[in-house]
């Protein structure tokens, strides 16, 4: 039996996924976490197989919950299961010990695909993260500014980038404005530019996010 928790902050989601899962007889879902400081006292108290993992959480950030799990639980396999599209964020989600990267938009088959292949120890990529992940290791491909950032200034960067104010991004992180801040000045000198609004464009000519909200 694969036994499974889902950590998503929208109770309508994880109804939905519990009860696509339900379906099949070799998965249980053994609870279920609202924000991320529930979800890494869930994990550790029940060790679960798989982790169905948001990437948008209170408290903690699903990259914090993904690092920290990777380090402590080695043995539970992490999916991430997103409403961000893979170019934003699954490349660096796989290189920090996600065994996968879907969309919430996946049909269900896909994810129960990639539930079954990470409880085996292996790795779920789609056709089109496989092509992405191509691109990443072209030996003559040049550097793009957003990749020299850290993955938490690419977090603040693609939410510049969907207008989301500064006040917003801090709310949403659960950081202090002045680390919003800090984090907003740092990504304008690593990518040479003066204002938020060539961080905007620059985002959404190079398809960082699916479009504004």
């Amino acid at each position: 039996m694969i036994r499974i928790l889902i950590v998503d902050d929208h109770p309508i989601v994880r109804k939905g996924l519990r009860s696509t899962l339900a379906e099949y007889s070799d998965m249980e879902v053994v609870d279920e976490a609202q924000n991320g400081t529930e979800a890494l006292t869930k994990v550790r108290a029940i060790e679960p197989n798989i982790v169905l993992l948001d990437l948008s959480m209170p408290e903690m950030s699903g990259f914090e919950i993904l690092k920290q799990l990777h380090i402590e639980m080695p043995g539970t396999k992490i999916l991430i299961l997103s409403t961000y599209p893979e170019k934003q964020y699954a490349v660096r989600c796989l290189r920090n010990g996600a065994v996968g990267y879907l969309t919430k938009e996946s049909a269900s088959e896909e994810l129960v695909t990639a539930i079954r292949k990470a409880a085996k120890g292996q790795k779920y990529v789609s056709a089109s993260l496989a092509e992405l992940l191509a691109s990443e290791i072209q030996i003559d491909r040049p550097t793009m500014p957003h990749e020299n950032l850290s993955d938490r200034e690419f977090e603040v960067l693609c939410l510049l980038g969907r207008g989301n104010t500064v006040s917003e991004i801090a709310e949403m992180l659960s950081l202090a404005l002045p680390t919003i801040n800090t984090y907003r000045s740092r990504i304008l000198q690593k990518m040479n530019m003066e204002t938020t609004a060539q961080l905007m464009h620059y985002v959404l000519e190079n398809k960082l996010i699916d479009k504004v909200d």
